[in-house]
């Protein structure tokens, strides 16, 4: 049987909106045999299953991969054949809810929520704070430019010696150590890579300002969690807002919901309808790629792991 370029496989579930993605490009959803070249995986939390589709469809010249981090694919992006991600699809949300999490702490939100009592006055303000970014792709570049309205002197460590626009400075991961200090607010938007698996420990903790914030919305796995329970129950941070933990779902009973001055949501930065609608565009754009009318978004890189 020969590849048809225009079927596609959706697998392992579909949805309307991805199929009219499909469609609206020209191609048609197709079942998965040797004449379909591209398949749209949407399980994020099953990448043995789409390790066992690739095995069995050696034909097949492209995926397209569910969300922006890639990192329980990282055995199956090595194989030969092009991946994409929907890295930058969900940039806007993510950053809204990083910056809504930013703005809480600074407000002691945790605490006046959960008195009955007058209390204290307190609040920090991100107008002319010190900002550290982890992380420089998409998630990254919104946050920057919803920080500009507040004046912010935003550093961003990255792996990579490159710019980043409207950041005053970058630095490599190397001299997050040497960063870490002068940060009011620390947000993490990074991959989860083995560079990046806990990286925010207890030493680094203790770098940071005891009057400092931490915002994650990378991967639960890039803080070492009863690290950060330690470092707000002895107030070596300010407080921490988190959309994702480790482990995921965070358990009942688990010591980081009764951790001091803690955000926790329940990985909600994007909600099912923002991912269906934003990677439904992704699909479009890599889709006309495939077929030659359009560029690349969201390519993967094997080496680096995102």
């Amino acid at each position: 049987m020969s590849l048809d370029r225009t079927k596609v496989a959706i697998e392992p579930k579909t949805h309307e909106a991805y199929e009219k993605a499909v469609t609206e490009v020209g191609c048609s959803v197709a079942k998965l045999d040797s004449s379909v070249g591209a398949l749209i995986w949407t399980d994020y939390s099953n990448p043995q299953g789409l390790a066992d589709c690739i095995n069995d469809n050696p034909q097949l010249e492209f995926v397209q991969l569910p969300f922006a981090g890639v990192d329980a694919f990282q055995d199956v992006i090595r194989l030969p054949l092009r991946f994409a991600c929907a890295k930058g699809s969900y940039r806007e949300p993510v950053a809204e809810h990083a910056l809504m999490l930013a703005m809480a702490l600074g407000r002691v939100l945790p605490e006046r929520i959960r008195t009955k009592t007058w209390g204290r006055k307190h609040a920090d303000s991100l107008y002319d704070a010190s900002v550290l970014i982890v992380g420089a792709g998409g998630i990254t570049e919104e946050l920057i430019k919803q920080l500009a309205a507040f004046r912010c002197k935003i550093t961003v460590v990255r792996n990579r010696d490159l710019p980043l626009s409207g950041a005053d400075r970058v630095l490599l991961i190397d001299q997050l150590d040497s960063a870490l200090p002068e940060a009011d607010w620390v947000f993490l938007a990074c991959s989860l890579t083995e560079q990046t698996m806990g990286l925010l420990n207890i030493s680094r903790f203790k770098r940071m300002k005891p009057t400092a914030y931490l915002v994650n919305v990378a991967r639960g796995a890039v803080i070492e969690t009863m690290d950060l329970v330690k470092a707000l129950n002895e107030g070596l941070i300010a407080g921490a807002g988190v959309d994702v933990t480790e482990p995921e779902p965070l358990p009942d009973g688990h010591p980081l919901w009764d951790a001091k001055n803690i955000i926790i949501t329940p990985h909600t930065a994007d909600t099912n309808a923002q991912v269906i609608r934003l990677f439904s565009l992704r699909i479009a754009e890599n889709l006309a790629a495939y077929q030659g009318k359009g560029d690349w978004v969201g390519l993967v890189d094997p080496e680096l792991g995102y």
